[in-house]
C-alpha cells in the first residue's frame, strides 16, 4: 500500500474550508508530473487549477465534477501499475473515502434541473448521505454532550456547524474518521451513546416537489399576514425562506412555498372565446447559487446585521483631474490612465492623512487594527458574483504603477486566475459603477474593513461660483463607515482630505 498516494483538496487562503471540482484535466489512468494540472477546483472566491503535487498515475478519480468536498478530503488516487484496483479500493474502504459521484438533478417546481448537494463518505462506517442530510423533527442532546467546541478540534465544517447549532462539545465526541476526523455521523452517534435521540432525516423526494416540515412554526417569526395566509394553505413556516423586514417570514415568502409545494392549480387550456383561466403559474428558470455568490451573500448579510453603517456624500470636481489625465495620457505612450486609477492613488493618499479610517474590526478581540499601509481593495463585478482584488501599499504606488496592476488584477480576476493573496485582506475598498453612468448609490462594508467608497460617474452640472453659474464636472462619491470604529467627523474628515488631493491632482505626483 505505499505505492498509493492521495490527492487532497487544497487550502487556498485561510478562509477556505471546501472546494467545488468543476472539471478533471486528465484521464484515469494518465502519468502526470509535479506540477501539471490536473482538475480544476471552484472555491467562494476563484476557480483554480490544481498542479500536480508530485510524479505519478491518475488511478482513481474519487470526486467527479460538482462535488463539494472539504479541505483534506481525497480527491483522487495516484498509484503504480503494480498496484491493482482491489488493493485500491481497500485502501480507500480503510480511510473512509467512498468513491464520491458528481450530484444527480432533481427538477425543480419550473422543470429546471437544479443540482443536488453533492454528498462525502468521510468514515467507514456511516453513508455518505449522514454527513450532509439535514434532520427535521427534534433531536434531544444529553447534558454530558453540552459545551462550547474548542477552535482547535479536528472535524468536518458540516459537524462543526451542527455542534454549534446543538451547543454540542465536539471535545467530547470521538471521531473515526481519517486521522480522528470527527463527521456528522459521530456526532449522531455521541448522542445515541449518551442516550440522546436523534432526528430521522427526511426521506429524499423524486417528484421533484421538497419534502414538507412537520415542525411546529408556532415560533417561526413571521407577519401576521403571512401566518393566516400560511395556515389557510397548510403551509408550514419553516419551509418558508425569511425575506421581510427584520428576517421575518412575509406574505411573499409564504406565495413563493404555495409555488414550490405546487399548491397553486395547475394551468388549463383556455376555451375558446373565452377568458384566460386565473391562477396560471408562469414558467421560470432555477438558478441555484455558485459558491461565489453564497459566499458574497452570506458575508454582506453579516456586514449589514453585524456593522451599523452610516454613509456621508460629497461632490468633488474633477476638471484639473482630467485634464491631467489626459495630458499624461497624450504624453507618455505607455500610460493610459482611468479616473479610476486617480480615485485610488486619492484614497490611499488620504488614508495616509487620515489613518484612523485605513482600519478593520476585530470582532472576536473587540479591538480595531490600524494599518500603516494602504491596501485598496477594487470591487470587480463577475458573470459568477464579486471580487475584490487588493492594490498594496497604493499610497507608496506612482499612477502608472496603480494603473498597470489594477488592469492586470483586473485581467486575471476575469479569468479566475487570482491568487488568495491578490485579494484576501485589504483596508479600504472602492466600488466604482461609474462606467455604468450611476449618479450615486450606497455601498456595503466589506468585513472586516471599517469603510466602503462608492464612486458615481462624472457628469457636467451646473455649479454656482462666487454668485455666478458655471459648468462644471463633478463626481459623487458615498463614503460606508463602521460607525463602531469610525465617527461622523472621522469620517467627514477623510473626505475633505480626498477632495484635496482629487481636486488638486499635482499633489498626488508629489
Amino acid at each position: 500500500m505505499s505505492d498509493i498516494k492521495l490527492i487532497e483538496v487544497p487550502k487556498w487562503g485561510l478562509s477556505m474550508d471546501e472546494g467545488t471540482v468543476t472539471a478533471w484535466l486528465i484521464d484515469e489512468g494518465s502519468p502526470f508530473a509535479k506540477g501539471d494540472l490536473i482538475c480544476e477546483i471552484e472555491t467562494s472566491k476563484i476557480t483554480n487549477e490544481l498542479e500536480a503535487p508530485f510524479d505519478g498515475a491518475l488511478r482513481r478519480i474519487v470526486a467527479k465534477p460538482g462535488a463539494t468536498l472539504p479541505v483534506g478530503a481525497v480527491l483522487a488516487v495516484s498509484a503504480d501499475a503494480a498496484v491493482s484496483d482491489a488493493d485500491i479500493e481497500e485502501f480507500l474502504t480503510g480511510i473512509g473515502a467512498d468513491h464520491v459521484p458528481a450530484p444527480e438533478p432533481e427538477r425543480a417546481p419550473g422543470g429546471q434541473p437544479t443540482p443536488a448537494e453533492p454528498r462525502v463518505t468521510t468514515t467507514p462506517t456511516a453513508p455518505a448521505a449522514q454527513e450532509s442530510a439535514r434532520p427535521s423533527g427534534t433531536t434531544a442532546v444529553p447534558d454530558s454532550l453540552r459545551g462550547q467546541t474548542n477552535v482547535d478540534v479536528f472535524a468536518t465544517p458540516h459537524s462543526l456547524r451542527l455542534a454549534e447549532k446543538l451547543s454540542i462539545d465536539l471535545g467530547r465526541v470521538a471521531g473515526t474518521g481519517r486521522d480522528g476526523r470527527i463527521s456528522v455521523a459521530d456526532v449522531h452517534d455521541a448522542i445515541r451513546s449518551a442516550g440522546g435521540t436523534v432526528a430521522e432525516a427526511p426521506s429524499p423526494t423524486r417528484s421533484g416537489v421538497p419534502g414538507r416540515s412537520a415542525e411546529d412554526d408556532g415560533a417561526v417569526d413571521a407577519t401576521p399576514v403571512a401566518r393566516r395566509l400560511a395556515k389557510s394553505l397548510g403551509i408550514n413556516l419553516h419551509d418558508c425562506r425569511a425575506t421581510g423586514s427584520r428576517g421575518r417570514v412575509c406574505e411573499a415568502d409564504v406565495r413563493e412555498a404555495e409555488r414550490t409545494f405546487r399548491l397553486v392549480p395547475e394551468p388549463t387550456p383556455t376555451p375558446a372565446g373565452g377568458a384566460a383561466t386565473p391562477h396560471a403559474i408562469p414558467e421560470f428558470e432555477t438558478i441555484p447559487f455558485n459558491s461565489m455568490r453564497k459566499a458574497i451573500g452570506q458575508r454582506l448579510q453579516e456586514s449589514k446585521r453585524n456593522a451599523p453603517h452610516f454613509r456621508l456624500t460629497a461632490d468633488l470636481e474633477i476638471d484639473n483631474l482630467l485634464a491631467l489625465r489626459t495630458e499624461i495620457n497624450a504624453t507618455v505612450p505607455a500610460v493610459k490612465l482611468s479616473v479610476n486609477d486617480f480615485v485610488v492613488k486619492a484614497c490611499a493618499a488620504a488614508l495616509r492623512k487620515v489613518p484612523d479610517v485605513n482600519v478593520q474590526f476585530d470582532e472576536a478581540a473587540q479591538s480595531v487594527l490600524r494599518f500603516s499601509a494602504a491596501d485598496i481593495s477594487v470591487a470587480v463585478a463577475l458573470p459568477s458574483g464579486l471580487i475584490t482584488p487588493i492594490v498594496r501599499g497604493a499610497e507608496s504606488k506612482s499612477l502608472a504603477e496603480i494603473s498597470g496592476e489594477v488592469h492586470t488584477l483586473v485581467t486575471r480576476a476575469k479569468t479566475g486566475k487570482l491568487t488568495p493573496e491578490q485579494f484576501q485582506g485589504g483596508t479600504f475598498t472602492i466600488s466604482n459603477l461609474g462606467m455604468f453612468g450611476v449618479r450615486e448609490f450606497d455601498a456595503i462594508i466589506n468585513p472586516p474593513q471599517g469603510a466602503i467608497l462608492a464612486v458615481g460617474a462624472g457628469q457636467q452640472r451646473p455649479i454656482v461660483v462666487d454668485g455666478r453659474m458655471e459648468v462644471r464636472t463633478m463626481l459623487t462619491v458615498t463614503l460606508s463607515c463602521d460607525h463602531r470604529v469610525i465617527d461622523g467627523a472621522l469620517g467627514a474628515t477623510f473626505l475633505q482630505e480626498l477632495r484635496r488631493f482629487v481636486e488638486s491632482p499635482a499633489l498626488m505626483l508629489v
